[in-house]
Parts: structure tokens; C-alpha cells; sequence
């Protein structure tokens, strides 16, 4: 069920009072016998005013924004790192995780990497193993996005066993050729084109600093 929003009459009252000054305007001028220049001016003072009020109040349906149903997740919060990672790794990992939960909608991610869970943040599900189905398998053989808008009409949605259990929207974002990058949100059709990019560019730090890893090992 969509709730309902508290500010809707307030958001509608410019709208209302430009509307019914305009109309007042209208029957004052056609009720008036002998228009007097300053009666004339007080008109168009009266117009622009109630243009101004209607134009508040359209803006102001324009920009309420209109977020899809948003729920809670089950699950606890946490932060759990491979403990054979490298500081450096490390740090870079907790870096990357923190702006994505706090600049996203993500509330859950994971970074899978050569086949292994290297970070779970965020409300993490029970089960803490990750074997790749086919959604994330494809992921890894193609090295493109995968953005699950609305989990629950896909029926690959049990893959995802290792999120929250009502997670609502996931992207899959590759990590160079041999890792992934997956983000669970709390609200179906969320993340923007904007999001998208910015997941993609911090994916792509993450891949430079893993390669590297794997250079020094």
C-alpha cells in the first residue's frame, strides 16, 4: 500500500489561492462599471500574483518526488571483511562500501572476487556463502551490468539467497574480468542512470586495486 503524503493540501495550496484570486479578479472586473487607472493597476498586480502562486504550486508538484515503496530489510547489520586481505585492501574496500550505502539506495552489498567473498556491508542475510547462479555467472562471462529493477517478478531471484531476504532491487556491476560488485536495495526500480554510472566508476576503481593486488602476490 503506497502511503499517503502529509504535505499534499500544502503542497496544493498555492494552486488553490492563485486560482481563486484569479477568478475574483475576473468577476470584480466584469462587475465593474468605470475601470479607474489605479483600479487598472491593482488588476495587474492581482493577475501576477496569482500567476506567481500558480506557478509555486506546479513547481512544487513537479519536484515532490515520488519514491517507490521502500521496505525494511531483515536482516542485521554488519561489516565483514576476508581477514587475509591487505590493509591497503582493506581500507579501500570500507572506503568504497560507506559512500555507496550512504549515497545510494543500496543498504546491502557484497564484492565477490575470483571466487571469493572478499566484503559483506550493510543488512546482511543469514547465509554469508555466495555460490554464483546464472544472472551472476553471466555477469562474470561478459563483464556487463546486470540492474534487476524489481527482485520479486524474476524467478532468479532465489540465486540471491546470500541478501536480504525481501530485497527489493539488485545490480550486479562486473569488477573488471574476474570479479563482481552486487548491491541490494530496499525499494524496487530505485537506483537512477546517475547511480548507475558512479557504481560502475567505483566498480572500476576497485578492479585497478585488486589487479594490483595480484601483481604484488
Amino acid at each position: 500500500m503506497t502511503k499517503s503524503d502529509p504535505n499534499l493540501i500544502l503542497r496544493r495550496l498555492p494552486i488553490v489561492v492563485g486560482g481563486l484570486g484569479a477568478v475574483l479578479l475576473l468577476i470584480n472586473r466584469l462587475l465593474t462599471t468605470e475601470l479607474t487607472e489605479s483600479q487598472s493597476r491593482g488588476d495587474v498586480l492581482g493577475v501576477i500574483l496569482s500567476a506567481v502562486l500558480i506557478l509555486t504550486g506546479l513547481i512544487w508538484q513537479q519536484v515532490q518526488p515520488r519514491s517507490p515503496e521502500s521496505v525494511e530489510l531483515i536482516g542485521e547489520q554488519g561489516f565483514v571483511l576476508a581477514a587475509d586481505l591487505p590493509e591497503a585492501v582493506k581500507t579501500e574496500l570500507a572506503w568504497a562500501s560507506h559512500l555507496l550505502l550512504t549515497n545510494t539506495v543500496t543498504r546491502s552489498l557484497v564484492v565477490f572476487y575470483q571466487g571469493k567473498v572478499l566484503l559483506r556491508r550493510g543488512i546482511l542475510a543469514t547465509k554469508s556463502e555466495l555460490v554464483p547462479g546464472s544472472i551472476l555467472k553471466r555477469v562474470l562471462e561478459k563483464h556487463q551490468p546486470v540492474y534487476l529493477v524489481n527482485l520479486n517478478i524474476y524467478p532468479g531471484k532465489i540465486e540471491f539467497d546470500y541478501l536480504p531476504e525481501n530485497t527489493q532491487g539488485v545490480i550486479c556491476q562486473p569488477i573488471g574480468n574476474q570479479g563482481v560488485l552486487i548491491l541490494g536495495a530496499n525499494a524496487p526500480r530505485s537506483y537512477t542512470k546517475q547511480d548507475e554510472n558512479w557504481i560502475a566508476g567505483i566498480a572500476d576503481k576497485l578492479a585497478v586495486t585488486l589487479q594490483e593486488l595480484e601483481v604484488r602476490s
